[in-house]
Order: structure tokens, then sequence, then C-alpha cells
């Protein structure tokens, strides 16, 4: 199966409107660029995004927002993006917010073939509405759902031509877990390489659970920083 497409554009080429789709990145750290401007230039709506967070407004998942390809947003931090709350008020747009680490473990129970799980986060506030709620050693949980998504995109590091994915350091964050999650799972690489270049122990996501990976490029790879007005 040769797993290696040309560029952004023909990686998403399927992607249709209502797609339900997961997207690595925490910040503005490790986000798939190439592929989300794929997106806006495709022009693809009523999406359904997972992603710990919005982007902000002029990048990452913030231009998609922009031109108003995002139905939906299961999220967990959404600050820092002024048209997400703009659309948030004024009820354009469906918003989830799960707390981070429900979030993360959400998206593993699907990777792993477990259906649910019970955790005790979110307990007596208005995320348990409507949920299971069961009591194990003298504490309340709530069932909660594995995540399961069309399209899972993440951006690597370094790849192989097999699919086998490297992270650079924290850009792991979602990514890994959110790999395994896809139905179709597309990378975006800063390098790709032949089989046997990566070294098998570094390996962190098996090119089993990848469909599709391209080679990226134009990584702007934004810092965000805290100013403070002296």
């Amino acid at each position: 199966m040769n797993k290696v497409v040309a560029n952004a554009d023909e990686a998403i080429h399927d992607i249709r409107d209502g797609a339900v789709m997961m997207l690595g990145g925490f910040g503005l750290c490790g986000i798939p660029e190439n592929c989300i401007a794929a997106l806006v230039r495709k022009g693809i709506k009523q999406l359904t995004c997972i992603s710990n967070n919005a982007g902000v407004d002029d990048f990452g998942l913030g231009q998609l927002l922009q031109t108003r390809q995002i139905r939906k947003m299961m999220s967990s931090y959404v600050g820092e993006n002024a048209e997400f709350e703009r659309q948030l008020l004024a009820g354009e747009l469906e918003v989830d917010l799960i707390p981070q680490g429900t979030l993360a473990t959400r998206i593993q129970m699907a990777g792993m073939g477990i259906p649910a799980f019970f955790t005790p986060a979110g307990y007596g506030t208005e995320i348990a509405a409507g949920k299971e709620v069961r009591e194990f050693n003298g504490k309340q949980h709530l069932m909660e759902l594995a995540l399961h998504a069309d399209f899972a995109i993440v951006k690597a590091w370094k790849g192989d031509t097999l699919g086998n994915l490297v992270f650079r350091k924290t850009t792991r964050n979602f990514s890994t877990s959110m790999a395994k999650a896809g139905q179709i799972t597309i990378a975006e690489v800063e390098q790709l390489v032949q089989p046997g270049e990566l070294d098998p122990d570094n390996i962190h996501v098996a090119g089993i659970y990848v469909h599709r990976i391209f080679q990226g490029g134009n990584y702007e790879k934004r810092i965000e920083r805290k100013t403070v007005k002296m």
C-alpha cells in the first residue's frame, strides 16, 4: 500500500461536508498547518472538530472559524480566539467543553477499542448533564464515551514512507492518541525518509495507524508569548 501523497490537498481530497475530524496540537504547538490551509482552500462546511483548543484568530483552527467552516468544536481550552467567542455567544457555533484529562482519555480509549470509562472529573457540574453516574469507592463518577473521528490529522517531525512517525518534544501532545482514533489518519511531516532511517526505539506512532503521509513545508511554528503592558 502506497501511503505517500504529494501534498495536503491530495491528502484531504475525500473529506466532505459534515465530517468529524481530530486535529493534533496543543495551543499553537505541533498543529497540522498545511492540512488546515488545504481545508480552508477546499471550503468544506459543517465540520465537527475535536482538538484541545481552537487556535487563534488568524492561525490554526482559527482560520476555519473565520471562514465559518466549523459547525461544532469539541475542546478543552478555547481562550485567545475572539472569533470563537463571538460565534459562541451569538449561537452560531456548537461547543462541547471537555475537561482536558477526559478529552485525552476519550481519544485514547477510542484507539484502544474501549467504548467507555468512568471518571470523577465533571461530576456535579453542567458537564454531567445526561450522563450515567456510578459510585466507586465512595466517590461518584461519570461515564464518558470514547471519541472516534472520520479523519485524524496530525503533524510530526519525521516520518517514513510506511507511515511510522516521530514527534519532537511537546509536539507529541494529543497527536499520538489521535492517530490511533481516526478511521483515516493523515500525517504531515517536516522530514519524510525511507524505511529503516528511523530508530525503531524512537518511533511514537507505528505506521499501521497511518493511511496517508506527505512532507509539508513553510511551517510558521508560532510560539505563544505572554505580553504585559507596563
